[in-house]
């Protein structure tokens, strides 16, 4: 037991979607019975204010025979058999819409306070479901003693709105036996309904403060501790340092492929020391100066490095490098703000180059 309260008071977390989602898949969601009740009382208040006439009369027509008529029955030669199965018969039809309507709404109880749940998990046989130890804890649990003194509330509720509602009427139910079968089922008619909504009134507030009572509950029984999201976040996500050492092995694999790309590169544009961007130009090739490697601090100074043994230019440009770090992404072509600074780089390096015979380069069209 101490254990248990241990457990329990280490889940502090919010439950995550996925325990959410796992417990829908065992069928395990927020479930009020009050709210099936409302509708099944919903149901039996359409029956009535609906079908409440041709049902009571088709009762009465099924009835009628044996209680009018039953010194007419014989009961030899299976004469009995056969009332009988005619009795039943009719009673059959005359309640088939009362039952469909009933089945209807318990299956729209369901989905709409959880959405459709296809879910066997509930029904598998469980060893655990065997354990008297576990059915009693269950049964004296403080969740038990809760659904109990909630059934007596509610009874008690509903209890003194049917007494209020058919006080005014007392009077007439002694005499009720003395009144003709149509005027009967119509004062049965409406009292029935006079009840079936005042109780409807009540449950709908009942129902709706147990569905808000039961979901807070689901939620509290589905918290988790802090270190069963560590250990949910290392299966979905995976393990945090693994994660980074994936990172910094593709930074490294980026870095290689960076380097490589320096020697190919066209230019470097320095700030002289804290950055280095290498850009390529091909004009046959490309629309605009491509990015192929930048760096700072000991990654700038390691670009120069390869750039000098390359014999790859340098120029100076403290703006410019900063400006094409900060907003230009590897392999990505120089944006038009930049294009008069870069072609004037781009220019000059190819003036060095002999690539060019007149004056300064134009920035490159897209």
């Amino acid at each position: 037991m101490a254990d248990d309260t241990q457990d329990d008071s280490q889940k502090t977390e919010e439950p995550s979607h996925r325990r959410l989602e796992q417990a829908r898949e065992k069928g395990q969601v927020a479930k009020s019975q009050e709210v099936n009740h409302w509708f099944m009382i919903l149901a039996i208040a359409i029956v009535f204010g609906v079908f409440g006439e041709p049902l009571l009369d088709g009762i009465a027509k099924s009835l009628y025979q044996l209680v009018e008529q039953p010194h007419a029955i014989r009961l030899d030669g299976g004469q009995m058999q056969a009332v009988l199965a005619d009795v039943l018969w009719r009673l059959g039809l005359a309640v088939l819409i009362p039952v469909v309507v009933m089945v209807l709404m318990a299956l729209i109880s369901g989905f709409s306070q959880n959405g459709l749940i296809i879910s066997f998990e509930s029904v598998k046989p469980k060893l655990e479901k065997l354990s008297l130890k576990k059915g009693l804890k269950r049964l004296f649990s403080t969740r038990s003693m809760v659904d109990f003194l909630k059934g007596v509330a509610k009874i008690s509720i509903v209890a003194a709105v049917v007494v209020i509602l058919v006080w005014p009427e007392w009077r007439i139910l002694p005499n009720l036996m003395s009144f003709e079968t149509q005027e009967l089922l119509g004062l049965m008619q409406a009292l029935a309904m006079r009840i079936l909504i005042g109780v409807l009134s009540v449950m709908t507030i009942i129902a709706g403060l147990d569905f808000l009572y039961q979901k807070q509950q689901h939620t509290k029984e589905l918290r988790m501790s802090r270190q069963e999201l560590k250990d949910e976040f290392k299966q979905t996500e995976g393990d945090p340092m693994i994660k980074a050492r994936l990172r910094q092995i593709r930074m490294e694999r980026a870095r290689k492929r960076m380097m490589a790309a320096v020697p190919e590169a066209d230019v470097v544009i320095t700030n002289p020391t804290h950055f280095a961007c290498a850009l390529k130009y091909d004009p046959e090739r490309m629309q605009a100066p491509i990015l192929v490697a930048k760096g700072a601090d000991s990654m700038a100074q390691r670009i120069r490095e390869i750039a000098t043994e390359n014999n790859v230019p340098i120029v100076r440009n403290p703006p410019l490098s900063r400006a094409l770090y900060d907003g230009v992404d590897l392999d990505q072509e120089i944006p038009a703000e930049h294009f008069k600074a870069v072609a004037e780089v781009i220019g000059y390096v190819m003036r060095l180059k002999g690539k060019l015979s007149r004056g300064p380069g134009r920035p490159p069209r897209s």
